[in-house]
């Protein structure tokens, strides 16, 4: 397809949740030295009180099933809390919806769960002491602040919001609350966008990443980027990621 029919394409594609399957090997991503489904699995056996913080659609969370504990969620982003309320209502699953970029407002009670799992999603320090069970564990992998900076580069856009996100400073805010660190880990995985369509479609799942965006506004940027995938073969990126469990104070 051409440029015209990619953005077209990109811009009427139908999409639900965090299910990146419809990008296909348009987008890729290597894959980190650890596997974040192992690590919480091997937690999840010995839980009995679970909360899954940014559920997305619940995809991920599904796939974790059949599990032994009281499992519950919370989601931020509104498109998806009725996607993740569908999917996960027969595994007996509650997803309650949070209102606050940092997650300040986890609707539940004091030590109410022994494990707070989180991939993805936004946390405040001070609430998850405070809804973590005396040494709860915590364990979330985090999209860093550099991810996919290569994006708002190449079409001149602001650099991502949080760029400087990073391991370091999660850990510090978790220390800060009496927290024992566990396990830390921080990488860049190699990626690459296949074509121009791609790009935006991501931008569409993902609005947050260049604020404003629309495909008239960059579009010379866009045909731009276009061209340098056609004579390249794809346009590469790095993925930022890190890894951080920590232990609630006794």
């Amino acid at each position: 397809m051409g440029f015209d029919e990619l953005l077209i394409d990109a811009e009427r594609a139908l999409f639900k949740g965090w299910d990146f399957s419809l990008f296909g090997d348009r987008f890729t991503e290597q894959p980190t030295s650890w596997d974040y489904r192992s690590l919480i699995k091997a937690h999840l056996d010995d839980a009995d009180r679970v909360l899954d913080m940014g559920t997305g659609g619940g995809e991920f969370l599904s796939s974790l099933f059949p599990l032994s504990a009281k499992v519950s969620a919370t989601e931020g982003y509104a498109p998806n809390v009725p996607v993740a309320r569908e999917r996960l209502a027969s595994l007996g699953v509650d997803v309650s919806q949070t209102h606050t970029e940092d997650n300040e407002d986890l609707p539940f009670p004091d030590g109410e769960f022994d494990l707070i799992l989180n991939r993805h999603e936004s946390f405040d320090a001070p609430e998850l002491a405070r809804v973590l069970a005396p040494s709860g564990t915590f364990i979330t992998q985090q999209v860093g602040g550099t991810d996919l900076a290569e994006i708002n580069d190449q079409l001149g856009a602001p650099p991502p919001v949080h760029i400087a996100w990073d391991l370091a400073t999660a850990m510090a805010r978790m220390t800060a609350e009496g927290f024992t660190v566990i396990d830390a880990r921080e990488e860049h995985c190699e990626g690459a966008f296949a074509d121009i369509g791609a790009v935006v479609l991501f931008l569409r799942i993902a609005p947050w990443h260049i604020d404003g965006f629309t495909v008239p506004k960059y579009r010379d940027r866009l045909r731009q980027l276009h061209e340098r995938i056609e004579a390249e073969g794809s346009f590469p990126v790095r993925h930022h990621r890190f890894l951080l469990t920590c232990r609630a104070p006794d």
